[in-house]
Formats: structure tokens, C-alpha cells, sequence
């Protein structure tokens, strides 16, 4: 877009020899503010209306560039030529201030959205004792770097502790609830013994924040979640699920869902429910990975309508670290949708290498 404007005038300056004279081609420099205001400042917009005005003479009265005798330089038509430049450079001029004003407010605002994210999802360690760990983001809206969908590792005495979740709804209200949920789970996760009285202790936290909202509200913010915990020195996964799509074991080249069908029911309806938490052990062996992610993947449609086949997909992934495999899998999502995400997208990969026989225990601090 830059160079657009040079671009524009080499064929103008193509066009005008292969022209009869009586076909003066040059008005078209009219439009040479406003091509040079979609990229740049006013300085060069209003630089750009002096040259095209300038190069407006030029093509009328000179003998030797475009075959006309000086006397075309002051002819009424070209004198409209030159009054309509003028013109419409202030107005090109004016847009360039306008959007470049624009671009700023928005590099200042995408600037505030970064430093949230790192604040609401910061990223998670790349390991933690043995473990290997990665986290993807990808928000629908293209200028958004924030909404509900959620993830945090925590290494505890209990081991590390997982949790990914989806919040009900878009816009502020979801950061809100997402951060509170954050908040709530980061400082529970060290003292709550087990899995259920953590997902307790956060249903608690999320019930007591609706509640200052009143109204409506209150059975409308709701939370899905799964909370998985890869105990120390133990081969293997627990893990209490809330209304969530179930995390994906990977093993010996298959992907399989991690579901028993005892899912709870999501964050802030357990109250309206009253079931309790079901806590499912899994096998959780060196060389497995274990994903979880929120609906936003499986939900993705192609072209056709078809939903994004997430087990066939990683089955030919199976070999792949945490990384590789999230950059593989953010790079299909992409793809298979046409780069026309509808929901965001969250998904934490954690893998014990074959090498690793256990998963040490975690600092003293945790």
C-alpha cells in the first residue's frame, strides 16, 4: 500500500504517450490524494497534492512529454483539474490525519489488551518438573486478544494442577468471570487436598461473585471446566470434569476422549443441581500426552458446514511434542475453517517424555 502511490503515477506516465493528445489521461491525478492517504500521514498526502497538481502542468503545456503546446496550461479544463486536486488533497489530507489518529488508538488499545492477557492467561511454564506443558489461544474476533476461554497449570504438593474452561457469553462480562475464576483457582489450588473440594471451593468463589451481580444474571453466568491433577511420583491422571469437553489422552498412536460419563454439571449450576464431584483416574504413563481444550475446536466448521474432526486429527500427530503439535493443530484450525474462526479457541498440551519415569514433585514452594 506504500507504494501504491508511485505505482499509480508510473502508469499514468505509461498511459499517456500511447493516448492521443486530445485525450488528456492526466485528470486522473485527481485521485493520487486520496491512493496516497491509505498508507500514509498528511504531511506526505498534502506533499503528494502538490506533486500531482505540479505534474498536472506538466502533462498539459509541456511540447516534448506529452505532444500539447503550452498554451493547454491554462486551459479551463485543466485549471478545473488543478482546483479539484486541491480539493480533494485537503480531504485526502484530512483522512490521513483521521486514520493515522485511528491506528494509534488502536495500537494503544491492542497494546492494554496484550498486557491483560498476560495478566489473565499468562503463560504457563514450558515444564514443570518432568512434565512438558504448551498452551494455545486464538480469539474469533481479529482485533480481541482477551475473552472467556481460559487455561492455568499450578505446581502444588499435590502435583500439578490443570484447568481449562469456557465461560457463557462474550464481551466484558466473560473477562470478568474468567479472571475471578482464574483468581479463585490459583490461590485454591494449593490448599484444597483433592480435586472435588478444589472444584468446590471455585464453584463457591464463582457462585459468591455472581451473586453480587443480581438479577438475571446470576443463573446466566456459568462456567464449563475441567480440573485435571498429574499427582507426584504416581503414573497417572485425575480428573473432575464440569459440563466440559473431555481432555484427550494420546498413547501409543491413539487419541482417545478421557470421558466416564459422570461430568458434572457447569460451574454456578451446581448449586441449582446439587450432584456431587466424580473424580476419574486414568493412566497417565511416560511417553503420553494429555490435551485439554474448550468446544471452540471440535465446534469449527469447514466450508461444507462438517465439524472439525479433532480425533483423526491428532492421531497422525500422536508423535509430536506439546509445541510442535499445538503450532500443527493451530495451523489446521486455521486452515479447515478458512482463517473465519466463530469462537474462541484454548487448549493445554502436557506431555511426560518416555525418557521421564515420573513426575518428580514440585518446588517447596508450591
Amino acid at each position: 500500500m506504500r507504494w501504491l502511490p508511485v505505482l499509480y503515477v508510473a502508469a499514468l506516465l505509461l498511459l499517456e504517450p500511447a493516448t492521443p493528445v486530445e485525450w488528456p489521461v492526466s485528470f486522473v491525478l485527481i485521485a493520487l490524494p486520496l491512493v496516497a492517504a491509505f498508507a500514509h500521514g498528511p504531511a506526505v498526502v498534502a506533499g503528494t497534492t502538490v506533486f500531482a497538481i505540479v505534474m498536472e502542468g506538466v502533462l498539459a503545456g509541456t511540447p516534448c512529454c506529452a505532444g500539447r503546446s503550452v498554451g493547454y496550461l491554462w486551459d479551463r479544463h485543466y485549471v478545473a483539474a488543478y482546483v479539484c486536486t486541491a480539493l480533494v488533497g485537503v480531504l485526502g489530507t484530512i483522512l490521513a490525519a483521521h486514520r493515522t489518529h485511528r491506528e494509534r488508538t488502536l495500537a494503544d488499545v491492542r497494546f492494554v489488551a496484550d498486557i491483560a492477557q498476560r495478566v489473565l492467561l499468562r503463560p504457563v511454564p514450558h515444564r514443570i518438573g518432568s512434565l512438558q506443558l504448551e498452551s494455545l489461544y486464538l480469539s474469533a474476533a481479529a482485533e480481541a486478544r482477551i475473552g472467556g476461554d481460559l487455561y492455568e497449570a499450578v505446581p502444588t504438593r499435590y502435583g500439578v494442577r490443570l484447568l481449562i474452561g469456557d465461560v457463557r457469553g462474550k464481551g466484558l462480562l466473560a473477562v470478568e468471570t474468567a479472571a475471578a475464576l482464574l483468581g479463585a483457582f490459583r490461590e485454591a489450588a494449593h490448599d484444597e487436598p483433592d480435586l472435588p473440594a478444589l472444584a468446590d471451593r471455585v464453584e463457591t468463589s464463582m457462585d459468591r461473585r455472581a451473586a453480587l451481580l443480581g438479577g438475571g444474571e446470576v443463573g446466566e453466568r456459568f462456567v464449563t471446566a475441567v480440573f485435571a491433577e498429574i499427582p507426584a511420583e504416581e503414573p497417572l491422571v485425575r480428573v473432575v470434569n464440569c459440563g466440559h469437553p473431555p481432555p484427550v489422552r494420546i498413547r501409543d498412536g491413539q487419541a482417545r476422549e478421557l470421558d466416564s460419563g459422570r461430568s458434572a454439571p457447569p460451574l454456578n449450576l451446581g448449586m441449582l443441581v446439587g450432584e456431587p464431584y466424580h473424580v476419574d483416574t486414568y493412566s497417565f504413563r511416560p511417553g503420553d500426552q494429555l490435551l485439554l481444550y474448550t468446544d471452540g475446536i471440535t465446534e469449527t466448521r469447514d466450508a461444507d458446514g462438517a465439524f472439525y474432526p479433532l480425533l483423526q486429527r491428532l492421531r497422525a500427530w500422536c508423535s509430536l511434542p506439546p509445541r510442535e503439535l499445538l503450532e500443527r493443530l493451530h495451523h489446521d484450525l486455521m486452515a479447515y475453517s478458512g482463517d473465519r474462526l466463530e469462537d474462541d479457541i484454548a487448549a493445554l498440551a502436557v506431555c511426560l517424555p518416555a525418557h521421564a519415569p515420573s513426575v518428580p514433585p514440585p518446588s517447596p514452594a508450591g
